[in-house]
């Protein structure tokens, strides 16, 4: 289900609750571990981070690629990001830059069918060489 038109909106709890999927960790997260949220989305800490205070944002609906999130949905993430960096940055003042970061579809390392966006603080010395970032994806191709 991809709506054409931004006012294409979920309004509704109830309405949110039929886009969700039975099984889909995202679609049953448990309200306590949710930190921010908005009308289309929320946040939660990462299982695993890569660094403290990785975070990941997440549409309410149950939507696996990044690609077919809605205008709306797509506001609404970016909303969700730029708050939880702001949150972030007065939490932890070492924190300096940020990687934002999307795995779509399984063959790029996506592990759950459910579109998420990483965001990873970075702190002035957390690897020994930062420059080329996300490119470091597939190990040793991202020199330049």
């Amino acid at each position: 289900m991809k709506p054409d038109t931004v006012d294409a909106e979920i309004h509704s709890s109830q309405e949110r609750d039929k886009q969700r999927c039975p099984g889909c960790i995202f679609c049953e997260i448990p309200p306590h571990r949710i930190i921010d949220s908005n009308l289309l989305g929320y946040v939660i800490k990462d299982m695993y981070p890569v660094t403290e205070l990785h975070s990941l944002i997440i549409p309410h609906r149950h939507v696996a690629s990044y690609f077919d999130l809605t205008q709306s949905e797509l506001e609404a993430m970016t909303e969700l990001l730029r708050q939880t960096r702001d949150s972030i940055m007065q939490k932890d003042p070492s924190v300096e830059a940020f990687n934002v970061g999307v795995n779509d579809g399984e063959v790029s390392g996506q592990s759950i069918p459910h579109c998420h966006i990483h965001l990873i603080p970075r702190r002035k010395g957390d690897v020994r060489k930062p420059r080329g970032g996300v490119r470091h994806t597939i190990p040793g191709r991202g020199e330049y």
